[in-house]
């Protein structure tokens, strides 16, 4: 099965500019109700994913700015402790679902490492049920 079924593409996703702040990304976070958000350079390559606990541990370590002290942090800033590495388009379905296992969702990327979108675990996990389901009665 190609993995590009399974894609919600870079226009249905919400993403960081690498060159965002912090408020931003706490701003578009909260908008979007995500734990996690990918970042992108201005050409549109995965530069990697900014989550909650990277935020904080980032204010853990640098003091709590207000909203508008935030506004001078660049997003670059924040260290990643994890990141979620971006599979290539050709990744197979067996890859896909290894990687899936350990995140909520994957960057996906063409040759170029252009963000094309993500793959979510919730429509993998759907897909592999349905699947199942279909099997069960079909030997029946």
């Amino acid at each position: 099965m190609n993995i590009l079924f399974f894609l919600t593409p870079k226009e249905n996703v919400a993403h960081l500019d690498d060159d965002d702040t912090l408020r931003q990304a706490l701003e578009k976070m909260e908008h979007h109700g995500y734990s996690a958000i990918p970042m992108l350079s201005k050409d549109g390559k995965y530069k990697g994913t900014i989550k909650e606990g990277d935020i904080l541990w980032y204010i853990k370590d640098n003091g709590f700015p207000s909203l508008k002290e935030m506004e001078d942090i660049p997003i670059l800033d924040i260290g990643r402790k994890r990141d979620i590495e971006a599979v290539n388009i050709s990744i197979s379905m067996d890859e896909l679902v290894n990687k899936i296992t350990n995140q909520n969702f994957v960057p996906v990327v063409d040759d170029n490492n252009v963000f094309i979108g993500i793959i979510t675990r919730k429509d993998v996990i759907l897909y592999l049920a349905n699947r199942e389901m279909i099997e069960d009665t079909q030997t029946d």
